[in-house]
């Protein structure tokens, strides 16, 4: 069962989060890292809950504690209804304009290159996402239509979730937030910080390199 779920849009500190996550509740963290691994059963059971088919959420995150990042984040509101007695953080980072350079040099380069094992339904997937929180916001075009519907989607999860249930988390806020949430005491390690634009590009470089298409 989810205690928490994410809001957070990609590249919001989403891997850091779901690593901080697993130390605090120590249990896993559902993130897009781990549909890489679950390509027979996220993409598609994600592609048809962005077109109103909902799968079971508790079959989907069986063994998960938390569940950051897209897919799951697209689906905050539908997760906070089916558990509620979880939190929901909306991870953000300090501006548009540091999101959309970090989307653009990141995650949107693989739009157009989904990865083999994933097959069809993980472009079909990642559309879905898009068109279910950016609506008709032509990502490739009109930048300026873009930042109204995120600015639109913040302020929707914003009314969406009870204010003594949301926990919004800036980039960098650490321990803190979250410890105070979830009512548990601060670790003593260093909040991690992970997944950076270079990390994230050298990772995806590495497994398509030992994942060659044919």
């Amino acid at each position: 069962m989810l205690r928490v779920i994410g809001a957070g849009l990609p590249r919001t500190g989403t891997m850091t989060l779901k690593n901080a996550l697993e130390t605090l509740l120590g249990a896993p963290c559902h993130h897009m890292a781990e549909v890489f691994a679950r390509a027979e059963t996220d993409p598609p059971a994600f592609k048809a809950a962005a077109e109103g088919d909902y799968p079971d959420w508790d079959a989907l995150f069986e063994g998960y504690a938390a569940a950051v990042d897209w897919p799951a984040s697209a689906f905050y509101a539908e997760l906070a209804e089916q558990y509620p007695d979880a939190i929901v953080v909306l991870s953000r980072r300090d501006s548009f304009e540091t999101w959309w350079t970090s989307v653009n040099n990141t995650i949107f380069k693989r739009f157009e290159d989904p990865l083999v094992e994933a097959g069809p339904e993980w472009l079909a997937m990642i559309e879905g996402l898009w068109t279910k929180t950016f609506g008709d916001a032509d990502r490739t075009g009109d930048t300026a239509a873009v930042k109204a519907a995120y600015e639109r989607y913040h302020d929707r999860v914003r009314e969406t979730v009870p204010a003594g249930r949301l926990v919004e988390f800036e980039t960098g806020a650490g321990w803190e937030p979250l410890c105070k949430a979830l009512d548990l005491p601060i670790p003593a390690e260093p909040f991690p910080h992970l997944n950076s634009t270079k990390e994230f590009n050298d990772k995806m470089a590495q497994f398509q390199a030992e994942h060659p298409q044919p």
